[in-house]
């Protein structure tokens, strides 16, 4: 047996028999740089103890061979202990001390030692990534995050290369045996997780510096920072405004969490073919390398790098520090990550709109998680690692940290704040649950979050929250009769779930000038079924009164039909950013939902869009036009559609202002669009070739690449064509753009490699693995079609054959998604949503993880359906 998906029961007997104290581990990757080597020398020194000496318990490891495994001194026969991805051990003592030595496999898929070559110029590349349990393919250990130790790390690699891992270098020596090898020593690490340790190694660029600073309490920290990146990115890397970022949030941390950093140094890696956004090693964080902007970014990209550089910088004591007892409470790390990454954003840098950021992107991702038969509470049932992988998701991270914000308002943040500190006071270096945390939440506020955990944090779904305006007022007034309406149902259970929201409600009112301004706002507790708002009663009436005005609660809002009104009339109006983003979230909401055409909605985005400022809600609102169209529009209408779209996308990147982030949303729309309608290829043509520039438009290598990919679709790219821009552009991204458009090609032949390439086969990394997906799915439906049956007969195979990372990316992939709805049909009769209730029928027995995926595939093509049916049935026009 393989023995890979460790058990929550399995973790929890091994807690109670053992207890880590110390690592050793020497990796050798002097020769990773040779293609035909497949692995390297791995040696785990592991000393623990027993609570119960004569008994028996098994490490982990994921490799290619097992060398010899010593048990107190004494060698053990290797084929008897060695149990596929296990190692048992038996009659231990109270003290113990292990020893394994074996080879460990390079990887292409981003789970453990990655190892990358880079097609700019041939040098080899090494980083670790472990999240939840890869660790177990780089050394030996005992793979479960309560089971913490410290390490002490030794890599021996090319004397050229630079090398880091979580503890600061402490020597460095020369082979005399191999002088051009060197082994590298790093200090021992404080008390750790097997998941958050780490390995970097490669020719990497590296800048230095570091960041000094005295505490109101007088402690004086004085932390070496370094970033690291690839050298052929080197001329793209920006350490300036990289450490400056990190300067303002360790000052900003390190004050508000009252816990000095612990970890030493704070390095920082970006590295190819990540999977990832960041991963938050003590002392070497790891980052994707699409944070390295080789190609013009917007300000909403160099945003959302400062929010990921912060989430990762409040894990040092969310998570690290501080570490769930098992994967059932990955919230308490991610879930506060992803709030306090906002608020390092919002309070230590110069960006002002995080929250609006916040609240149109990453709670967009929630909502449509929470609305999936797959949803769950953000304390989640996880019983073993193939569900902790599926459950970095929405609801952990986007939910999580929404309801931390309802937490700060109902608590209020100086109690919040007050409770987390005690929490790393009483719990630094070891693992809790919900419980610890309630504890000393309670305590600082004096306030029991029983009720409130139990109804925010172990139910699921999501609340609806609707304004119920009652007969009778005046034309121009409102009746006494004013409420919200709470609806909310939890899927698991079919129970309702009403929840307590503190929250704002806010009337806006047009000026004199005609903008959409705030006129009143006051704060409510909303409670059960039905909450009345006596504030608004007998008032005059507003134009638009916003439920949830601010964004303190996690819920679905409906607009009443005064207030929808206005907003179809005139969201470009409406002044306050936050106010407008919610009011776009309103709006594709009752889309997704079927509650409205899909066409108005792409109807406000062309109306409204061109006055937006905010680049980050832009961007955003754009992918939602995409979507809409290509999936929720109905087959009929959809041509018209997308063809007035693309019209507006061509007229908005003439009159964006040259140079400015608008104008490049409105190219990469054009370009977008043009996937689907040849029409304005000729102009796509004329961006490439410079016949037909932009005043102010860079064309740069991703943006050429994604006119290539439309160009490609359509069947007006040759190979040659791809080719030679390839060889234009030798760095990865282009790699992997090229992947893209030469499987996006509209012939039958195209579609049958990269589908042969992406299953059959394995070879491609985890980056091109995506690519070549990504191609392939950009087709019509004739050449998709003759693969829905294949998808289905590969499932099983996939998954068990290829790691959890790849299989998921291909079962997810590939999932035939892009169908329509022929008129007067119901969606769950569809032919492709018909095939798939008969694979979860008959694969009852299928992994859980893998029934997931498909299950969520299947909502999402059901409700674009019925967003479908709902555009035939309404009698509004597209």
């Amino acid at each position: 047996m393989s023995h890979e998906n460790l058990q929550r029961r399995e973790a929890a007997e091994r807690s109670v028999l053992i207890s880590t104290t110390s690592y050793d581990i020497s990796l050798d990757v002097r020769q990773a740089a040779d293609p035909a080597v497949a692995g390297y020398t791995s040696r785990s020194v592991i000393n623990f103890t027993a609570s119960e000496p004569g008994a028996s318990t098994f490490l982990d490891f994921i490799g290619g061979e097992v060398h010899s495994v010593f048990l107190n001194g004494k060698g053990l026969p290797v084929a008897e202990v060695v149990d596929g991805a296990r190692i048992r051990l038996d009659n231990l003592r109270a003290e113990n001390q292990v020893t394994v030595t074996g080879t460990a496999l390079y990887s292409r898929s981003g789970e453990g030692m990655h190892r990358f070559v880079d097609p700019a110029d041939g040098q080899c590349y090494l980083y670790t990534q472990y999240e939840p349990a890869d660790a177990r393919r780089v050394f030996a250990n005992f793979e479960q995050p309560d089971l913490k130790a410290a390490y002490t790390f030794h890599v021996t690699a090319p004397a050229h290369w630079q090398v880091a891992s979580n503890g600061a270098e402490v020597n460095r020596t020369l082979l005399t045996s191999d002088p051009a090898t060197a082994r590298w020593d790093f200090a021992t690490t404080l008390p750790l997780s097997t998941y958050i340790t780490t390995v970097l190694a490669g020719p990497y660029f590296k800048a230095e510096d570091r960041w000094e600073a005295t505490l109101d309490d007088g402690t004086r920290l004085d932390v070496p920072l370094a970033l690291y990146c690839r050298a052929s990115m080197a001329a793209s890397f920006d350490p300036e405004a990289l450490f400056g970022l990190t300067k303002a949030g360790l000052d900003f941390f390190n004050r508000l969490f009252d816990f000095p950093y612990p970890w030493g140094k704070y390095d920082q890696a970006f590295v190819p073919e990540y999977n990832l956004g960041a991963m938050e090693n003590p002392g070497l964080v790891t980052f994707t390398e699409s944070y390295v902007f080789t190609s013009r970014a917007t300000d909403a990209q160099y945003q959302a790098r400062a929010n990921t550089l912060m989430h990762e910088m409040a894990h040092m004591w969310f998570g690290d520090l501080v570490t769930m007892q098992w994967w059932d409470d990955l919230w308490l790390k991610e879930s506060f990550a992803d709030y306090m990454g906002t608020l390092g954003v919002d309070q230590a840098t110069g960006w002002d709109t995080a929250w609006v950021n916040f609240a149109n992107k990453r709670k967009a991702w929630a909502y449509v998680q929470d609305q999936l038969p797959t949803t769950h509470p953000i304390v989640a049932d996880i019983p073993d690692l193939e569900a902790a992988k599926q459950n970095f998701d929405g609801i952990t991270y986007a939910k999580g940290a929404s309801v931390l914000k309802q937490l700060v308002a109902y608590v209020g943040f100086d109690a919040f704040i007050a409770g987390s500190r005690e929490y790393f006071r009483n719990h630094a270096y070891g693992n809790t649950t919900l419980a610890d945390l309630l504890e000393a939440l309670q305590a600082a506020s004096a306030r029991d979050l029983t009720g409130w955990a139990h109804q925010w944090l172990q139910t699921s779904g999501i609340s609806t929250l609707s304004l119920e305006v009652g007969a009778g007022g005046s034309d121009d007034g409102l009746p006494a009769g004013v409420a919200i309406v709470q609806e909310a149902v939890d899927p698991a259970t079919g129970r309702e779930e009403l929840r307590p929201h503190r929250l704002r409600v806010g009337s806006y009112d047009f000026d004199g000038e005609g903008a959409l301004v705030r006129t009143r706002s006051f704060e409510t507790d909303v409670a059960g079924a039905r909450t009345e708002l006596p504030q608004l009663a007998a008032q005059p009436r507003p134009a638009l009164i916003l439920v949830n005005d601010d964004d303190l609660t996690y819920a679905k809002v409906r607009l009443d039909p005064d207030s929808l009104a206005t907003v179809r009339a005139a969201l470009d109006r409406i002044t306050d950013p936050m106010a407008r983003a919610l009011c776009w979230t309103a709006l594709w909401n009752s889309a997704r939902d079927a509650q409205s055409p899909a066409a108005l909605y792409v109807d406000a985005v062309a109306a409204f869009a061109p006055a937006e400022t905010g680049i980050g809600v832009l961007l955003n609102i754009l992918d939602n036009a995409a979507t809409a169209v290509e999936h929720y529009v109905p087959p009929a209408a959809r041509d018209s559609v997308r063809a007035s779209f693309l019209a507006t996308a061509a007229t908005e990147l003439d009159r964006a202002t040259p140079g400015s982030d608008q104008q490049l949303a409105w190219a990469r729309t054009l370009a977008g669009f043009s996937r689907h309608d040849p029409a304005l290829l000729p102009r796509l043509r004329g961006l490439l070739d410079g016949s037909a520039p932009v005043p102010g438009l860079a064309v740069d290598a991703e943006l050429r690449w994604q006119l290539w990919h439309a160009l490609a679709a359509n069947g007006q790219a040759t190979a040659a064509e791809l080719d030679a821009e390839l060889a234009r552009d030798t760095t990865a991204s282009g790699r992997a753009g090229h992947a893209t458009a030469m499987a996006a090609r509209p012939e039958a032949h195209v579609k049958a490699a990269a589908w042969d390439a992406a299953v059959k086969k394995d070879e491609l990394s985890n980056q091109l693995l995506s690519a070549t997906i990504n191609g392939f799915s950009t087709a019509p439906a004739q050449l998709l079609d003759p693969y829905v049956g294949p998808y289905f007969d590969c499932l099983r195979t996939v998954w068990a054959e290829r790691s959890i990372e790849i299989a998921s990316r291909i079962v997810r992939g590939l999932y035939p998604s892009s169908q329509d709805l022929a008129q007067g049909a119901a969606p769950e009769q569809h032919a492709v949503v018909r095939r798939t209730d008969d694979w979860l029928a008959a694969n009852g027995d299928a992994p859980r993880a893998l029934r997931r995926i498909i299950i969520e595939q299947r909502s999402h093509l059901v409700r674009a359906l019925t967003a479908q049916a709902a555009g035939v049935s309404s009698s509004v026009g597209g």
